[in-house]
């Protein structure tokens, strides 16, 4: 039977929690009499994660192992689950048991509601300090900079529409911005609170350089977000505004050498008009050359730029026939 429901779950080197997480998984999910599958991507173990897995999947047919050649990291472990899930609705979480398989019915239950992405927000984090506050720095600047207002970016129980995720494609540590780049589609995105809990068993796998890799990946989400089909307008803005205020020195020191009749030759003000002309002549030249481009990709693989919900139609009903007036 094809599943209602798939869980996708990368894991790295964390056999002494993948039983429990089975375990855990399969007693929240059998009350709710929805046909499920779990898809749990191996993503490089070199511990025996591996083994461990495989023998999940030998007594419970309801289990996919998706083995990756190498770690390849998050993204791109939950990018190969979304590929390979098959359900309507795609749940995900991480696999150090610090999320609790217990919540995903509530998730479910608030996406039946309508919306399309429903966010876990771990509002009572178990984490130290020295991860807690970094990650509430980041949330508060890609809420701000993305426009989607979340508190927890960086919570992996998700309850997504499959429609929503099938077509993106993640790099770097983009996973965490799939609601952000989710909403060039025009989604619907809610949040709730989730319970955490803290690490147990295992080492974890987070630290200061991946959060400063996610606020680099900031700046190409904001980009792709408000100038992936338009690099142009970016670009073309930036050499016009340089441009601009290089012709206006220019002209200003003009005036000065005619009118005024001071010498301007050895200026800083002359150096920096001189070189603002020619920089806002390559920005904008560069954005034309950008969005060239951005119209040979989309054009080429024939990618609209736009996404269709559904298809509304109209109730055609035929109009009654009018009384025959003679019988009147």
């Amino acid at each position: 039977m094809r599943p209602e429901l798939s869980v996708v779950i990368p894991v790295f080197n964390e056999v002494d929690n993948v039983r429990d997480l089975h375990r855990e998984l399969t007693a929240a999910l059998d009350p709710l009499g929805r046909p499920y599958e779990i898809l749990l991507v191996d993503d490089g173990s070199t511990d025996g994660t591996l083994a461990a897995l495989l023998a999940i999947e030998r007594d419970d047919p309801r289990v996919r192992v998706l083995r990756l050649r190498r770690n390849f990291g998050q993204t791109a472990a939950f990018s190969a689950g979304f590929d390979h899930a098959r359900g309507d609705v795609i749940v995900t979480s991480d696999g150090d048991l610090q999320n609790d398989p217990r919540d995903i019915p509530a998730l479910l239950a608030r996406l039946d509601e309508g919306y399309d992405m429903v966010c876990g927000w771990r509002r009572h984090r178990q984490d130290s300090f020295t991860r807690v506050l970094p990650s509430r720095i980041a949330n508060g600047i890609i809420s701000w900079s993305t426009g989607v207002r979340l508190h927890d970016y960086g919570c992996s129980l998700k309850a997504i529409r499959a429609e929503v995720v099938k077509g993106l494609r993640l790099y770097g540590e983009m996973h965490r911005f799939i609601p952000a780049v989710a909403s060039w589609m025009g989604v619907s995105v809610d949040e709730m609170e989730v319970h955490h809990r803290p690490r147990t068993r295992g080492r974890s796998k987070y630290g200061l350089g991946r959060t400063l890799r996610v606020m680099l990946d900031l700046f190409t989400v904001k980009f792709m977000l408000q100038y992936g089909t338009r690099p142009a307008h970016f670009f073309g803005l930036l050499g016009l505004a340089a441009g601009g205020i290089g012709a206006a020195i220019l002209l200003y020191l003009l005036y000065v050498r005619l009118f005024a009749d001071t010498a301007i030759w050895g200026r800083p003000l002359l150096l920096l008009g001189l070189w603002l002309v020619p920089i806002g002549l390559l920005l904008v030249s560069f954005g034309l050359m950008a969005e060239l481009l951005v119209r040979i990709y989309h054009e080429s693989q024939g990618k609209p730029i736009y996404v269709v919900k559904e298809r509304v139609r109209t109730d055609t009903r035929e109009r009654e026939p009018e009384p025959d007036r003679a019988l009147r």
